[in-house]
């Protein structure tokens, strides 16, 4: 790795993981196109840099919102316990059955698209009815982990850019949302980064992360994300949810128009 992709991957995890931490997003479904096109990361190497950025850049978030007594918790143990299995068979997938990109660019697009519409909706134009003061089930959230799991396995995007709108959406403060869906984001990262790496001492192919790279992303990420954290009480409730929901469009059509063309 050249000393630019080194310097250009700490700047993009830094100010990517500033703008997302607030909202709960690691940022890793962003970084992800700087890596593909700009630093041409091989896939499906890409996916586990990407969870690897997860693993290092996270923890300033988690350590901020620790120190404000609002880290743990029954949300961040369902998203946890649902994303954790999710992951591992997630790799597997990415790795035997799906090595490519096209087919990734497309199906973020079209989960990312609706969520950040429908985040956009609910927030400007609110229901009359208050939602329900717990919203959803523990047994919904936790298929809901679960099935994001699988999908952070396949791209390496930590889960938190859907957790986030979904349950941001159905009526749970992003306050709440931001650290359990980071917390779950990190654990999820660490064991999707191991899988990968031991898939790679068997299976041939472009498998392992690219270490240097990731560590470098996720140091800036690990700035970013502990003073985005420190912002968010700073922020807007609203505000906080029409970013998310900007942010989710934005690289919805982003990933829609790299896979059409």
């Amino acid at each position: 790795m050249s000393w630019w992709q080194a310097s250009l991957g700490f700047a993009s995890g830094l100010l990517i993981a500033l703008v997302t931490a607030p909202v709960g997003v690691s940022g890793a479904v962003f970084l992800l196109p700087v890596q593909l096109s700009v630093l041409n990361v091989p896939s499906p190497a890409v996916t586990p840099t990407n969870l690897l950025f997860n693993v290092v850049a996270t923890p300033g978030a988690l350590l901020r919102y620790r120190e404000r007594g609002r880290l743990g918790g029954p949300l961040t143990r369902l998203l946890v316990a649902g994303t954790l299995p999710g992951v591992v068979i997630g790799a597997l997938v990415r790795v035997f059955l799906l090595p490519g990109t096209q087919v990734f660019r497309l199906l973020v697009a079209c989960l990312l698209l609706p969520l950040g519409l429908w985040l956009w909706v609910r927030t400007l134009r609110p229901r009359h009815r208050p939602a329900p003061s717990g919203g959803p089930g523990h047994r919904a959230i936790a298929a809901l982990a679960f099935a994001v799991g699988v999908a952070g396995g396949i791209y390496g995007i930590g889960g938190g850019s859907i957790l986030g709108p979904i349950l941001a959406g159905r009526g749970l403060p992003v306050s709440r949302v931001a650290p359990a869906a980071l917390a779950s984001t990190f654990v999820t990262s660490v064991a999707g980064a191991l899988t990968y790496a031991v898939l790679a001492l068997t299976t041939p192919g472009a498998i392992a992360p690219e270490w240097a790279l990731g560590l470098s992303c996720g140091a800036g990420g690990l700035i970013g994300g502990y003073a985005g954290a420190h912002l968010q009480p700073r922020l807007p409730e609203n505000g906080l949810r029409l970013l998310l929901g900007t942010l989710a469009i934005g690289v919805a059509c982003l990933y829609a128009a790299d896979a059409l063309t």
